[in-house]
């Protein structure tokens, strides 16, 4: 057993001691000066105006999450469609009830509003007579 793990330490020491040298050799031969634009944040050459502290909504992290669940789902139907023989039609079954659910859950999400950005439209009001306001509803 030992005999077959000697590689493996010596090549875990061999990269290890690559990595020291490698900082260590950065260390000595790095600039050390420090200006004051060394600290300031930079991206592609604009200069940074105000705070970098956003505030998103919550709808913004939903839509995040609903991007990474259905990714996923598609890796699952990437893997199926590799073993698509070896599935047969039993796995051609799966496949489509697995596909079915999605459609349903997307369709709940968005009957739900989960999907909307925009702001929220008001809904007419039913009672109200075609040219009214529909802030112009008095109580009969």
């Amino acid at each position: 057993m030992t005999a077959m793990l000697w590689p493996l330490v010596l090549y875990f020491v061999l990269v290890t001691g690559l990595v020291g040298a490698l900082v260590a050799l950065s260390y000595v031969l790095g600039e050390r000066h420090a200006e004051p634009a060394k600290g300031e944040p930079f991206e592609s050459g604009v200069v940074i105006v105000g705070s970098a502290r956003l505030r998103f909504s919550a709808k913004y992290y939903l839509i995040a999450m609903f991007f990474v669940i259905f990714d996923v789902e598609a890796l699952f139907l990437y893997a199926w469609a590799v073993a698509v023989r070896e599935a047969g039609w039993a796995g051609y079954v799966e496949a489509l009830v697995f596909i079915l659910v999605l459609v349903a859950a997307l369709v709940y999400l968005w009957r739900l509003g989960a999907l909307d950005w925009g702001p929220r439209r008001r809904k007419r009001n039913a009672h109200a007579p075609s040219g009214a306001s529909p802030h112009a509803v008095v109580a009969q």
